[in-house]
């Protein structure tokens, strides 16, 4: 039997419905070779066999098909195909020839990821860096301290991070700034906005919430603007300060929670959505809950802080203990021991549980009517797997319950097996089967620019092992629309992972992270990106030709006025042809052929077929693909695009097919999407 003829997936094309309910019927079908005469059955877990039947014959594959009366638990199985040969067994990772049971394909009745999301086009905006549209709203120079330095207004925009230590730097990015590009970003072909976070929060980065309940007036809206900075060298909040007045009075916080609503609804009339960060695992050491700042107080209208009083009613929200003396109110328990980021205490207080929940709905609820949650370090949440998985059960319930179109999406690195079963997270951040592979794949470098492998830069064989091994992690619903980054807030700057400098600005300087930039590879790495299941997300700026290594260096500002026009082009072209296909966007994927820096995969339904062949190396190569396999037979195929050192073009060049085979020469760091349409 041919193996490579073998076929089935989780999508609507070999699984129908994609997401079933409790108790329904599926139908689930298998490919196979055209007059293969096999004996197939589908195979649970358990070992019982259903018998499939031959119910099509195509030119080139016969289809096989079962009906299953799907119950309430996950169903999970496997195919065996046997002939005069032998019995060959195949799962999500390929064909065997010894059943694996951690490949099996996994339905989970009731389980549905939103329709919208999958293959969206996202972008993540940082929002201090992205764009200044109400200069009123910025934060002054001294206006309050921060760690161990007070905050700054960085006057030239264009002014790199301090490669140091930036975190009280503020550029003065903000929600207006954001609206006043939207008609960049609708040109750019985004259909989602995900937003690091935006709730009061003295960082610039704020993923050390002060106050959940509000977005921070620095980018929402100041209305009333008093108070002094602090004194040159003072460190203490407590005295007036500007930072206080303005995230604590409320008739600036309710302007800016108003402003958001207005926000999205003007996003929403442009058909882009709006998703939210998150950061429930730990809040900041400003927090009106802790309030160690001093800046929450009693003669403004809040409860005490834990931190400035035993009988706080927030005592139960995080974990004290004694410790070398200290009174006890003065000892808490931070997340990975940052004290700037106290660990929220979930066990401890039903009060804080509740609470967090009903932010989870009400910020995808009206009038805000965000379109989901981004999760921070979602593992992390709580202090056992039992919370921390019940916590994200209850989450999911309650913003499906608010808004059932909401998506709930993690980030997490390793296996998320456990949170993807159907009641917690929809997806995840894909770094496991997208960004890591990708990135050693096509420039040898770690993600944080912190290591060179020079053996894994082009090597197919691991990175199409990598790939298959880590998307057998997810079911359907969850891959389609997992967030697949080139870049984000957290790791280098793609582009310039591909100088092959190891290191961080501290250590190498801002300026090396431009140097010996390879722009052709890159733009190979966004084609694959583009061509990928699941929703590409741009990092701000990357489509720009914004470089950076590692945080804080990764959070340069939008280079307005800048810009990398014809890699700019290259991204909205590149995005056009991923939203005009139905099979870019949620059809079927298959490896092709594979070679030292050579990858050809396809991307097909039942009416569109597409290959996609891409070279990482210095040299040109002359490669035959087995184009049968994405069902096209003989003749032509279509470029949709192509890209290579010279530039790119989508002009519709005709490749022929021939006996099956596409065959193709690849010029140095050369990526080509082919069409064919039934």
């Amino acid at each position: 039997m041919n193996r490579e003829a073998i076929y089935s997936d989780e999508t609507n094309q070999y699984l129908t419905p994609m997401e079933p309910e409790e108790n329904q019927p599926v139908s689930i079908m298998l490919r196979v070779e055209k007059d293969s005469h096999a004996i197939i059955h589908l195979v649970t877990v358990d070992g019982t066999k259903h018998p499939m039947s031959l119910t099509k014959k195509g030119q080139l594959f016969d289809y096989y098909q079962t009906t299953i009366q799907l119950k309430e638990n996950t169903f999970s199985y496997y195919f065996s195909i046997e002939d005069e040969v032998g019995i060959c067994y195949y799962d999500k990772f390929g064909p065997s020839d010894w059943v694996r049971p951690q490949y099996a394909f996994r339905i989970i009745p009731g389980f549905s990821t939103p329709d919208w999301a999958k293959g969206a086009v996202m972008y993540q905006i940082l929002v201090d860096r992205f764009a200044d549209g109400d200069p009123s709203n910025d934060v002054k120079k001294n206006e309050y301290h921060y760690i161990c330095t007070q905050a700054n207004k960085i006057d030239d925009w264009y002014a790199l991070p301090n490669p140091e230590f930036d975190v009280a730097e503020f550029y003065g990015g903000d929600l207006a700034g954001v609206l006043q590009k939207l008609d960049y970003l609708k040109s750019l072909g985004v259909e989602v906005i995900y937003f690091n976070p935006i709730f009061v929060s003295p960082s610039n980065h704020k993923y050390d919430t002060a106050d959940y309940d509000y977005i921070d007036p620095h980018y929402g809206r100041i209305v009333k603007d008093e108070g002094d900075v602090l004194p040159e060298g003072c460190y203490d909040n407590s005295q007036a300060s500007k930072y206080i007045c303005r995230v604590t009075d409320p008739e600036n916080l309710e302007a800016s929670n108003q402003f958001f609503a207005e926000f999205v609804a003007a996003a929403h009339a442009k058909g882009i959505r709006v998703i939210l960060d998150g950061v429930f695992n730990h809040c900041g050491s400003f927090n009106k809950w802790l309030d160690r700042e001093g800046i929450y107080r009693e003669d403004k209208g809040y409860a005490p802080g834990a931190y400035q009083k035993e009988d706080s009613p927030y005592r139960s929200f995080f974990h004290f203990y004694d410790e070398n003396g200290w009174p006890q109110n003065h000892t808490y328990e931070g997340w990975w021991g940052h004290d700037t980021l106290p660990k929220l205490n979930y066990e401890g207080s039903k009060e804080l549980y509740d609470y967090i929940l009903n932010i989870g709905r009400k910020w995808v609820s009206p009038p805000y009517n965000a379109d989901g949650w981004r999760l921070d370090v979602a593992a992390d949440l709580g202090h056992s797997p039992e919370v921390n998985h019940q916590f994200w059960r209850d989450f999911r319930k309650a913003v499906k319950e608010a808004n059932p179109d909401a998506i709930v999406l993690a980030e997490h690195y390793g296996d998320a097996t456990s949170w993807l079963c159907g009641g917690e997270w929809d997806t995840v951040m894909n770094y496991d089967a997208f960004m890591e592979p990708l990135s050693y794949f096509v420039t040898g470098m770690e993600k944080h620019s912190d290591a060179y492998e020079p053996m894994a830069e082009g090597d197919s064989e691991r990175f199409e092992n990598s790939m298959k091994h880590f998307m057998t992690r997810f079911t359907g619903p969850s891959l389609y629309c997992a967030m697949n980054q080139l870049s984000n807030h957290d790791h280098s700057r793609f582009l310039t992972r591909t100088n092959h400098k190891v290191g961080r600005a501290a250590q190498l300087g801002v300026e090396a992270a431009s140097w010996d930039i390879n722009i052709p590879l890159y733009k190979v790495a966004v084609l694959m990106q583009m061509t990928w299941p699941g929703a590409p997300t741009l990092y701000y700026g990357d489509e720009a030709g914004v470089c950076g290594f590692t945080d804080p260096d990764n959070r340069r500002t939008y280079p307005w006025g800048r810009e990398n026009r014809p890699l700019l082009d290259y991204h909205r072209d590149a995005i056009m042809v991923h939203k005009c296909s139905s099979a870019l966007r949620r059809g079927s994927f298959k490896f092709l052929a594979r070679g030292k820096d050579f990858i050809s995969y396809c991307r097909f339904n039942r009416v569109e077929k597409y290959v996609i062949a891409a070279n990482v190396g210095a040299n040109t190569l002359e490669v035959d693909i087995p184009a049968y396999l994405a069902e096209v037979t003989d003749g032509d195929m279509i470029q949709a695009m192509v890209t290579n050192e010279m530039g790119y073009s989508i002009m519709p060049t005709k490749h022929k097919v021939e006996g099956g085979i596409l065959h193709l020469t690849l010029t140095p760091y050369s990526a080509v999407v082919l069409k064919r349409e039934v």
